[in-house]
């Protein structure tokens, strides 16, 4: 059920994956590349979606790995091969996004990232983009200290100082809803990475847009529509 009021929130959290920058060609290219190097088949382009949003070790698990230890493998040579291989023309930012994010904050809203990514490349990503001055925070997985998005999640309201009352959380898988409601934030899905049909429904989420243009609504930001397609 919606909550009265999650529109108008002042602190606004993204997940970054499949939502602020679409990483999913450049993550399956990798990830196949890194099957094929480990002799595992690779699957099918629906089940390789699966990998885009969750920790690696996970979207390994959940494409072929046999077990967490050859799942952490995977994930070694996948980091490995991802910082050779991709460039920021690999994880172009979503059309719409730049002016949304404008949009929100010139309505005086904080940003933040909340992601499963690990947080040194998230930020480094984030900068590549352009869009540090944009967020201010970059919050994912610490080893050691966070794993889980939740815990990205509760870091980013901590960054910013703000109460789980304040914020509400914008992502496009159900890691990220089943995250935010783990603190009592609502999320709104959004059908722009990994996300079957129903997914964002099924976990919860107040609402969920299938564009940019959809999710500024969601969010009362009157951004021009051309700008946000």
């Amino acid at each position: 059920m919606m909550q009265e009021g999650w529109a108008e929130r002042p602190v606004v959290l993204f997940d970054f994956d499949g939502t602020v920058a679409d990483t999913a060609p450049g993550v399956l290219r990798i990830a196949r590349l890194a099957l094929e190097r480990a002799g595992k088949a690779v699957p099918d382009e629906r089940t390789m979606l699966l990998m885009v949003g969750p920790p690696l070790e996970e979207g390994f698990r959940l494409v072929g790995a046999r077990d967490a230890a050859e799942a952490a493998a995977l994930t070694a040579d996948y980091r490995v091969l991802f910082d050779e291989l991709l460039t920021v023309d690999d994880y172009p930012v979503f059309p719409g996004m730049r002016a949304l994010l404008a949009g929100l904050r010139a309505q005086g809203r904080r940003l933040a990232i909340a992601t499963s990514r690990m947080e040194d490349t998230a930020t480094r990503m984030v900068g590549e983009l352009g869009l540090l001055d944009t967020f201010e925070a970059v919050c994912g997985r610490v080893p050691g200290v966070r794993y889980s998005k939740a815990e990205s999640i509760a870091a980013a309201l901590g960054a910013l100082g703000a109460a789980p009352s304040e914020a509400v959380m914008v992502g496009d898988r159900h890691h990220d809803v089943e995250g935010a409601r783990e603190l009592g934030i609502p999320c709104i899905g959004i059908y722009s990475g990994g996300a079957r049909a129903g997914e964002h429904e099924a976990a919860g989420a107040v609402a969920a847009a299938h564009d940019v243009s959809e999710l500024a609504a969601l969010l009362g930001c009157p951004t021009d529509s051309a700008a946000v397609r």
